[in-house]
């Protein structure tokens, strides 16, 4: 057993099928059919300049956001990099809006369970809700992740915010992009942000980045201008 996943207070619920997404969210007492903004980037190789960066923009732009549309938040759930500190930021406001994690089950650790694997995470404990889908690699909960935010939003529009991120953010991007839900890359965030950002400008390279680039569902806002930044996401919140 795993006694270093005992700090979460949160409820954890596993899901086996995507039938069971709607009644889950519902015993959890999550309200649907409002805004959703999905985070996706950065987990534990970001520098300590980029999640400085990171806690900022989550700060002054994503939690404003939220609170302001009554959103949901989703994201991977673990304690690092963008999902660590969205929590924190979260914690540290007060903020309100519902903060729902949603992780591989044999990627990360749970309260009372054995550890499934030596690199699997610790869960973020500011998280208001957990769901523990299939899987047992990093990136299994990607399409898991969307098709959820999708249930939760309903008739209501849904954002996946792209800061920082691996290899991992192109797939997660391109999981929201095929579900049809717009995309804002946070440029100046580092590495896959800014190499989408970079493809936006011209730089064809990265065949991936060129494609998120490309695509008329994703913009690209700086980091440096919160303003900027909050506007392009509500825009995609308001999107017919």
């Amino acid at each position: 057993m795993n006694d270093q996943a005992g700090d979460i207070q949160a409820p954890v619920i596993r899901i086996a099928g995507a039938d069971e997404v709607a009644a889950a969210l519902g015993g959890a007492g999550l309200r649907l059919d409002r805004a959703v903004i999905v985070l996706v980037g950065g987990a534990g190789t970001m520098t300590e300049e980029e999640s400085e960066t990171v806690a900022l923009v989550l700060r002054d732009v994503v939690v404003p956001v939220a609170e302001r549309r009554d959103a949901v938040v989703i994201d991977g759930g673990t304690d690092s990099g963008v999902m660590r500190l969205i929590g924190r930021a979260r914690s540290a406001s007060g903020g309100r809006f519902p903060l729902v994690g949603v992780a591989a089950e044999g990627t990360v650790l749970v309260p009372g369970a054995r550890t499934p694997s030596r690199d699997a995470a610790r869960l973020e404990p500011n998280h208001t809700l957990f769901l523990l889908v299939p899987g047992t690699q990093w990136g299994d909960e990607a399409p898991w992740m969307m098709d959820i935010a999708g249930v939760v939003a309903g008739r209501r529009r849904s954002v996946t915010v792209l800061m920082n991120g691996g290899q991992i953010a192109y797939t997660d991007v391109a999981a929201s992009l095929r579900s049809g839900r717009p995309v804002v890359v946070l440029a100046g965030s580092g590495r896959t942000a800014d190499a989408i950002s970079a493809a936006r400008a011209g730089n064809r390279a990265d065949a991936r980045a060129v494609e998120i680039a490309d695509s008329p569902l994703t913009a690209v806002a700086d980091v440096g201008e919160t303003g900027v930044a909050a506007a392009a996401i509500e825009a995609a919140l308001d999107r017919r």
